[in-house]
């Protein structure tokens, strides 16, 4: 029942966050101003004595600043709050992120976050953060896209879908007639492919086709057919579940969480000697959100439902119900204006092409079509942005020098 629910739930955070207070050192926890970072806050504020101190990044970019959230938030529990603005000048940490991550690693929310773990180490030693519960609770947006595809394809089987929608998929590709979930990312491609390609595909920066014209001949001959696609089978079937959603749970808890968020915080925060300590990641929490329902993560088109409702006698329902936004960056409009020649330079620079991996035709195509406003390839420009500059550190050899940098 959804109040038995909502009672477990409120006394497991509560018992999570208490764990995670035990310090002999000084606590923070960073605020974003969305859901999860604001849950752990009120939750905090609840079961601390002392006073929370809380975190957040603001952006010069209207569409992206959440800080004014994040403040709301503050006040309303009366925490210590810092800010730090993040600005196109923080690509100069391009060369700092490469020694980090040790390999090609291309979320730009590691600007960001590299930035906030700065500048909570300034004040404490300990911080809480809201990760996690995008995953567990049901918060992106892509499980409601795949869901609507998923009823869709449950209409037809595969064997029919894959020849029908695949060539729809050729014919109109950008299926800009079509309802909403028709004009998804992965358009009538998505309802050719079988559930686990087809969330591939929608997480994926490049779609195959894409992918396959920006190699270069000799790289796909080296590749050899592999597709990362295979990663997600082998999950898959491990999966051992049925709901649709709690598939994309798991795929996501077994990738994009270990493989990017926690990777993502966790080289943050050593890289300023700062604890990061995760109260929405508890393992008895996701084990018991795991056996709940879909039903009360997702309601309709709300992501996190449950989650929302335990926090609304804590939160404001401005916070709780707005708009997900997450920890971008707004690299669209750097990329066609304070850093256009940056990226030009380096995309289109030898050091790419002498790699053999890439076709320069269509490293042209991508920063053309970007910087003339026609397409949005901010995403695929950064992680190549990302892989130049892994690739000029491996060339120099330099990590030690690098790394005394980044702390």
């Amino acid at each position: 029942a959804l109040d038995d629910a909502l009672d477990e739930l409120q006394a497991r955070l509560r018992e999570s966050v208490r764990m995670r207070l035990m310090s002999e050192v000084p606590l923070g926890v960073f605020l974003s101003g969305g859901v999860d970072s604001s849950a752990v806050v009120a939750t905090m504020a609840q079961v601390s004595d002392e006073p929370v101190n809380t975190c957040s990044i603001a952006f010069d970019e209207p569409a992206y600043d959440e800080s004014a959230y994040a403040r709301q938030v503050a006040e309303r529990y009366g925490t210590r709050h810092y800010v730090e603005q993040v600005g196109s000048d923080d690509f100069d940490l391009i060369d700092t992120l490469a020694a980090l991550y040790d390999e090609p690693y291309a979320d730009s929310s590691a600007i960001p976050t590299y930035r906030v773990c700065q500048l909570a180490r300034k004040r404490v030693t300990v911080a809480l953060s809201g990760d996690g519960g995008d995953e567990s609770f049901a918060g992106y947006r892509r499980y409601r896209l795949h869901l609507a595809e998923e009823r869709m394809r449950g209409a037809l089987p595969l064997a029919l879908r894959r020849p029908v929608f695949g060539l729809l998929g050729r014919v109109y590709p950008k299926a800009d007639w079509a309802p909403r979930v028709l004009r998804a990312k992965a358009t009538f491609q998505a309802l050719s492919r079988d559930a686990v390609e087809a969330y591939f595909t929608g997480v994926s920066i490049l779609r195959d086709d894409a992918r396959r014209a920006l190699y270069s001949g000799s790289f796909r001959a080296q590749l050899g057919g592999y597709n990362a696609v295979e990663v997600f089978h082998r999950h898959a079937a491990r999966a051992d579940v049925e709901d649709p959603l709690a598939l994309v749970q798991y795929l996501d808890l077994k990738t994009y969480l270990v493989g990017d968020i926690n990777t993502k915080v966790d080289r943050a925060s050593m890289a300023h000697s700062l604890e990061v300590r995760e109260p929405l990641m508890d393992h008895p929490l996701v084990e018991w959100l795991a056996s709940l329902p879909s039903s009360l993560k997702l309601r309709g088109q709300e992501g996190k439902y449950l989650l929302k409702k335990a926090m609304e006698a804590h939160l404001p329902k401005e916070i709780l119900y707005r708009p997900k936004r997450g920890f971008a960056v707004p690299l669209a409009r750097w990329f066609r204006g304070p850093l256009r020649d940056r990226v030009r330079a380096a995309v289109l620079g030898p050091r790419l092409l002498d790699t053999g991996f890439f076709n320069r035709a269509q490293l042209q195509r991508l920063v053309d079509q970007h910087q003339s406003g026609l397409r949005d390839h901010s995403a695929v420009l950064w992680s190549l942005l990302m892989f130049d500059a892994f690739v000029r550190r491996t060339e120099l050899n330099e990590p030690a020098g690098v790394l005394r940098q980044a702390s």
